[in-house]
């Protein structure tokens, strides 16, 4: 699970450096928040013999209906960025399942 969410906060930092107005230090301290909130919460949500079990459980999404997933919000607060501060894609959905991860935009 721990390099599966690697992958995805890496995935996340290159679709929000390119635009977000943050410091390298505060973009460090909101991916490493991210981390920990994702690791919570798919604790007890990630089986490796059957990886689609869970998969919308552990799916991020940010779209014009749920602005902001639960966790980006959490790391969001924690890390005291403002949600607007990432300037992430208006619609995007990033699946975290056991040996793949992947996202559209």
């Amino acid at each position: 699970m721990k390099k599966e969410i690697a992958a995805a906060v890496c995935c996340l930092k290159a679709l929000l450096a390119p635009r977000a107005r943050l410091d390298p230090e505060k973009t460090d301290l909101f991916l490493e928040r991210l981390s920990v909130a994702l690791m919570e919460k798919f604790s007890g949500h990630w089986f490796p013999e059957n990886p689609s079990r869970g998969q919308a459980y552990r799916c991020i999404r940010i779209n014009e209906v749920q602005q902001w997933d639960p966790e980006v919000l959490r790391a969001c607060r924690e890390s005291r960025i403002q949600m607007s501060q990432l300037e992430l894609p208006v619609n995007l959905t990033l699946w975290v399942d056991p040996g793949e991860v992947c996202y559209r935009k």
